[in-house]
């Protein structure tokens, strides 16, 4: 995969670390990491530890993610819309939950323009360590 590609069609906005201090002692703000995105970003990375790791993901219209090798839970922090995995469709508002398996088909749709989640990957590889 290349560097700066998050393999869900979205280029990636990674935050290292540093810039952040120590991580394991703070809380990371959304407002702090959707500030981190470029106007053409829609996923950047704030955390990483083995094979979790974490980022805020706001997508622009449009959810074009791919399937993926991790499996990967969302906060949603804004917005509201539907979560479809292999389309099974479901409302989603702030502060739900919601859970996109390894190699299974999910995304969202009809989401509202202030939408953004948690996105936390866990298990496996991503392939882009």
């Amino acid at each position: 995969m290349s560097p700066g590609h998050n393999g869900r069609g979205s280029v990636v906005a990674a935050i290292r670390l540093s810039t952040l201090g120590d991580v394991s002692q703070k809380v990371l703000s959304y407002k702090m990491a959707l500030a981190s995105l470029a106007s053409h970003e829609s996923y950047s990375e704030v955390f990483r530890h083995g094979d979790l790791n974490a980022g805020i993901y706001a997508p622009h219209e449009t959810d074009d993610q791919d399937v993926h090798d991790q499996d990967e839970f969302y906060v949603v922090v804004k917005g509201s819309g539907f979560f479809s995995v292999e389309g099974d469709r479901q409302p989603f508002g702030p502060g739900d939950l919601l859970f996109g398996a390894a190699g299974v088909s999910h995304h969202f749709e009809d989401f509202s323009p202030d939408f953004a989640v948690w996105a936390i990957f866990c298990g496996g590889d991503r392939g882009d360590t």
